[in-house]
């Protein structure tokens, strides 16, 4: 598929907690309390929900198609041309539905093309941008049923601020997507995006505390109210927090451009690249004490794995904005989604520290400088639908 390159847009197992379907009570839809075939008649078990690790398998990743020109710009056929190489890229590995305007559907499915070893599949389900994971379902599981998490997307809480952008069409996506494909919703008792969850899918979650206790989502929660809610709905043991930074950039420090589960007890820490501004480095810094004194849900210490980040004097995006991190990653069936940002040396170490980390997998480097242009990344593109567990 040939995608010319363009202008870039300069901005920016189960555990004890796991959630009991029967205690969420009416916001748990009938039929996923059906589907787990536990009933307090019978006195069966409660069944249990949880929010999986990524690295599990997969039904299929869903993606959106970037709608604005008020947003991108210029940049906006660029952008698009990144999407359907990424979609691409991903659907050589696993189906990929595409959320598409309806006026916009055509365009769409002509850019994806064909030739997908799976299937792009574009469904005219109204957005604005291209962060799913952020605006999407984040899928939870129990024995037998699956059901998506609507986490109240209201643009980051950037309204009133030089970083908003229309999200009216993307806060309605979650609910609208969870209809079209029979997946019951759950409403969560927080306002956050998927990008600021990590779990390890025993129970831990890592977090930021800049993009979760935040009055621009939860104005008069606690941090411990906040913990409370993300466990009682994400099906969690414990939360280990780090600080973040807010107000530097669109999601105010959302984890998974920072830190992520490669598997239970490990963890993949971004490392700020030369010319990488101080108070990320500070972030940093931070982040790597929290974690290496930190234990997991199991009380296992965590093993930190350090994935160094380019020089951002050798890229070839510009922009304070830009996220050069390739921890940002996206783990699907049989194969690990990384940024290439053209600094060779900095890409080829990249690469290898991801195979080391994912040996089974294969690791394939994606040219997404206009995403990242807008502060997003491969992870924050894309939302995967786990498989269902067998039921007990």
């Amino acid at each position: 598929m040939n995608l010319p390159e363009t202008s870039r847009r300069n901005l920016l197992k189960f555990g004890a907690s796991a959630v009991p379907a029967l205690a969420l009570g009416a916001v748990l839809p009938a039929a996923a309390r059906a589907a787990t075939g536990a009933t307090a008649a019978t006195g069966s078990a409660a069944p249990t929900l949880r929010m999986p690790a990524e690295d599990g398998a997969h039904v299929r990743t869903f993606m959106a198609w970037p709608a604005l020109s008020s947003v991108w710009g210029n940049a906006l056929w660029g952008v698009r041309n990144d999407i359907a190489r990424l979609a691409y890229q991903i659907s050589r590995y696993e189906p990929v539905v595409l959320l598409a305007r309806p006026e916009q559907a055509a365009d769409a499915r002509y850019t994806c093309g064909s030739g997908a070893y799976y299937s792009i599949t574009v469904v005219e389900i109204a957005n604005d941008d291209l962060w799913i994971r952020d605006f999407g379902p984040t899928f939870l599981t129990g024995p037998g049923t699956v059901a998506g998490l609507d986490t109240n997307f209201n643009g980051w809480g950037k309204t009133g601020t030089p970083y908003y952008q229309p999200f009216g069409h993307d806060a309605a996506a979650a609910a609208t997507l969870l209809g079209q494909y029979g997946i019951d919703r759950i409403r969560a008792p927080f306002t956050g995006e998927g990008g600021s969850l990590e779990t390890d899918g025993q129970g831990t979650l890592l977090a930021s505390v800049s993009s979760l206790v935040n009055a621009n989502r939860n104005p008069g929660m606690s941090q411990d109210q906040v913990e409370q809610a993300l466990k009682s709905s994400l099906g969690l043991d414990k939360v280990i927090w780090v600080p973040g930074l807010a107000g530097q950039d669109i999601t105010d420090c959302h984890i998974d451009c920072l830190a992520r589960f490669i598997a239970p007890g490990k963890v993949m820490l971004d490392k700020p690249g030369p010319g990488t501004s101080a108070q990320w480095v500070a972030v940093y810094d931070e982040t790597k004490r929290i974690l290496q004194s930190a234990t997991d849900a199991q009380g296992r210490p965590l093993t930190v794995t350090e994935l160094p980040g380019p020089d951002r004097r050798l890229i070839r995006g510009t922009g304070k904005d830009f996220l050069s991190s390739y921890t940002n990653y996206y783990t699907a069936n049989g194969a690990v989604f990384m940024p290439q940002f053209g600094d060779s040396y900095a890409d080829a170490t990249a690469y290898a520290v991801l195979q080391a980390a994912y040996p089974a997998r294969d690791i394939v480097q994606v040219n997404i400088d206009n995403i990242a242009s807008g502060g997003g990344g491969i992870h924050c593109s894309t939302q995967s639908q786990p498989v269902v567990p067998p039921a007990l």
